[in-house]
């Protein structure tokens, strides 16, 4: 696919162009692109309210669940994010401002100081909660509604804030944007409407800092959500669950507690890591959150390996599954090494501080904690699997 969208400069790379695509034929792509990701839009929401309600016969759940919302980030990761051209509450908002003939923002600018919050909560609220702890995956009648409420925020909020709404409050854009670093493509898009295509050193854009601590917080967010995944499925878990529900006579939504608070351990576990780095390079206690900035990118391969790793079935099952769920309706890989963890990591202090003893020093919480993930991946990986 070739609707590339490019979010951030590579202000340090060194690249050389390979190729280009004419503005005619760009245009092109992207109208084509857009096009047919809007009509599956529209069938999803049609199916998802009329269709049978069954999670395997059904369009809506097979689309949204499998093709969007994986197969994206598999695309994000291999090409760069194409979230902007096919995104359907952007297509909906440009339209609007078409007829306005000019961008609509009734409150004016997008306030800055928000940054990519309402994307961090939204992440923890739809893939972290909804996606790993609810039933609603299962019902196509939910997963449209759920749909339904989510477009409406997006599309509200573009009118009120205008474009970079989209940019930075859609948890798909910064989700995209952000798988989109371990891309080996690099696109820009021209003066003219083209695009300039070149590669890159796959990974190299997690070496660049990223700006702000919420999106600190979604880098760290995507890493934990894949390692609670896991654990759901194990003994301890389950024993856990039950052990919190009897103690504190609550109910199943527990698991919401359990998942909240985990992530502030994640947190809370990268944060001392990042405050250990800057005291052993003697560097001042007001530089965290350069720090913690230019390290939080540097995990990013870890949540992008699982999802290319034991994603890329599913998608490509349920991709081919699509067209026999409309038919009744209308009456017709290998994961990275740790080595290259090491190497990103290793890269990013030399780069930071000014001499190599100072590196190695501030090194050393960031081998601790990539350890203790390691272990606790491990560990997830050799438990036996619970079901129900």
């Amino acid at each position: 696919m070739l609707a590339f969208t490019v979010e951030e400069p590579l202000a340090d790379a060194v690249l050389e162009p390979r190729f280009s695509i004419s503005p005619p034929v760009a245009a092109g792509l992207r109208v084509t692109a857009r096009g047919l990701f809007f009509l599956a839009f529209v069938l999803t929401l049609v199916t998802g309210l009329l269709g049978r309600q069954v999670q395997a016969e059904n369009f809506a759940t097979i689309f949204v669940w499998a093709v969007w919302l994986k197969g994206i980030a598999l695309i994000a990761a291999i090409t760069g994010s194409p979230w902007r051209v096919l995104s359907p509450w952007r297509a909906l908002y440009d339209t609007l401002s078409r007829l306005e003939r000019r961008p609509i923002a009734v409150l004016g600018d997008y306030p800055s100081w928000l940054g990519v919050g309402p994307a961090l909560i939204g992440y923890l609220f739809w893939i972290g909660i909804i996606e790993n702890l609810t039933v609603i995956p299962r019902s196509p009648n939910s997963t449209v509604l759920l749909l339904i409420g989510y477009t409406t925020v997006m599309l509200v909020g573009g009118l009120l804030f205008g474009p970079e709404w989209f940019r930075k409050a859609d948890v798909l854009s910064v989700l995209y944007r952000l798988f989109g670093r371990v891309s080996p493509v690099y696109a820009t898009r021209t003066e003219t409407g083209g695009y300039r295509i070149e590669l890159r050193g796959p990974w190299q854009g997690c070496t660049r800092s990223v700006y702000g601590l919420a999106v600190a917080g979604f880098v760290i967010a995507t890493v934990y959500t894949v390692s609670f995944d896991g654990f759901t499925s194990t003994p301890e878990y389950q024993t856990i669950l039950l052990e919190v529900q009897r103690t504190f006579d609550v109910g199943p939504t527990v698991a919401v507690l359990l998942y909240l608070v985990g992530f502030l351990g994640f947190i809370a576990a990268f944060a001392v890591t990042i405050v250990l780095t800057g005291w052993l390079a003697d560097e001042p206690s007001s530089d965290w959150r350069r720090a913690a900035f230019a390290f939080a990118p540097t995990v990013l391969p870890i949540a992008v390996a699982y999802e290319i790793a034991h994603n890329y079935p599913f998608v490509l099952a349920n991709a081919g599954q699509l067209p026999a769920t409309l038919w009744p309706f209308f009456g017709l890989g290998r994961e990275p090494t740790f080595d290259l963890l090491w190497w990103l990591t290793v890269y990013v202090a030399l780069s930071r501080y000014e001499t190599t003893r100072k590196a190695r020093r501030a090194h050393g919480p960031l081998v601790v904690l990539m350890i203790g993930y390691t272990v606790l991946s491990l560990w997830i990986i050799s438990r036996p699997v619970v079901t129900g």
